[in-house]
């Protein structure tokens, strides 16, 4: 089975608790790069209760071999009692930019 391109997508309270996520889910190579987004507003129901929060979204690029280690990860050391942790297959990533990041991650 072929060792895949995914994106992986969480988001997190603000900026400083993205970056402490990132610093730890690259030092594991559990992906080769992860991207920090400004802030977004996310509109959600918790509760029983329409919440509206800023966030910030991370995109995380990693191998679907790493997705499980991954997911862990995130659960274990996320704010939120319930992440959103969603894996993308990417249908197409060029070459150089899919043998860096398989590279990183044989680290």
């Amino acid at each position: 089975m072929e060792d895949k391109l995914v994106i992986v997508l969480t988001t997190v309270s603000g900026k400083d608790e993205g970056e402490a996520l990132a610093r730890g889910i690259v030092e594991k190579r559990l992906a080769a790069c992860v991207q920090i987004l400004p802030p977004i507003t996310s509109v959600y129901r918790w509760d029983e209760k329409i919440q509206e929060e800023t966030e910030n979204l991370l995109l995380i690029k990693t191998l679907s071999s790493r997705w499980n280690d991954l997911r862990l990860f995130i659960i274990e050391n996320h704010s939120y009692s319930v992440p959103e942790i969603v894996a993308l297959d990417a249908a197409a990533v060029s070459d150089d930019y899919a043998d860096w990041l398989r590279a990183e991650l044989a680290g």
